[in-house]
């Protein structure tokens, strides 16, 4: 009988270290599970930011490379027109003027008059390349209308404009930053996209401001606007995203419901009106 008990309560202390053992084992399962993934989530965000900083030098490298191309327009339009027009007048004023009769005297003045004419006209024409009249004296509304209205009147496609709550102006900087976006997939439509119609629309809700381009043609979703913004090609459109970053804002582009058009939508917060 005593050895029966003692054979019992072996079994009882055999079977309570057995699960004392796989209690422990689980546990220290769980632990090593545990720090694993957590090494593995680890990774993971380190791979994430890696990504994002190499996004955020793509995109410094493609703001650059277009302030730099837009200096080496400036510089060679100054260079190429602007120069040479400066170096003829200065050879009708040459030091040997006085010395002409004032027949010849005059007509050298009014050749350089001209040639001045001329190159203030120029510098005019540059000035204007970089903010645009229309834009600057009337505001975004006007200089997109004003846009629109020479694309359509090509007679090659029928472009319109239609804005529902710009009663204020934004800051003159921001203003100028959404009309270079919009000139840009303007461009990107008329050259790739085959397109018959251009409709853009503006509004502001819930302390956004939107502006909705849509056209029939050939476009892009979103998918291939992240795709071709990571990659070394598309620089137009990392050059939007640079631009529209200055300004918090966002760019999404999608296909329509009815699949019969495609719809790019430009949000960004709407500050303190342009004084």
């Amino acid at each position: 009988m005593f050895l029966l008990q003692t054979t019992s309560s072996s079994g009882y202390s055999f079977v309570l270290l057995l699960g004392t053992l796989g209690m422990l084992v689980l546990t220290v399962g769980l632990i090593i599970f545990i720090i694993l993934h957590q090494k593995r989530v680890k990774r993971f965000n380190e791979k994430i930011q890696d990504m994002e900083k190499a996004q955020q030098r793509l995109l410094l490298n493609a703001s650059i490379k277009l302030q730099e191309e837009e200096r080496q327009r400036l510089a060679a339009d100054l260079h190429d027109d602007a120069g040479p027009l400066l170096a003829t007048a200065r050879l009708y004023l040459n030091e040997n003027l006085v010395n002409q009769d004032k027949a010849t005297q005059l007509q050298s003045i009014f050749q350089a008059r001209q040639i001045i004419d001329d190159t203030i006209q120029l510098v005019r024409n540059i000035s204007h390349s970089l903010m645009p009249p229309t834009l600057k004296n009337f505001g975004l509304e006007s200089a997109i209308n004003d846009l629109f209205q020479k694309i359509s009147g090509s007679g090659t496609i029928n472009a319109s404009s239609r804005f529902h709550e710009y009663k204020d102006r934004l800051k003159e900087e921001k203003e100028l930053i959404i009309f270079r976006v919009v000139q840009e997939l303007i461009n990107n439509i008329l050259k790739h996209s085959n397109s018959s119609f251009i409709h853009l629309t503006q509004n502001v809700h819930a302390g956004k401001f939107y502006l909705r381009i849509h056209h029939d043609g050939r476009g892009l979703v979103q998918a291939d606007f992240e795709k071709l913004n990571k990659s070394n090609v598309g620089l137009g459109l990392k050059n939007i995203t640079s631009r529209l970053r200055v300004v918090d804002g966002n760019i999404n582009f999608e296909k329509d419901i009815s699949q019969t058009y495609y719809k790019v939508t430009i949000e960004l917060p709407k500050d303190e009106p342009y004084e």
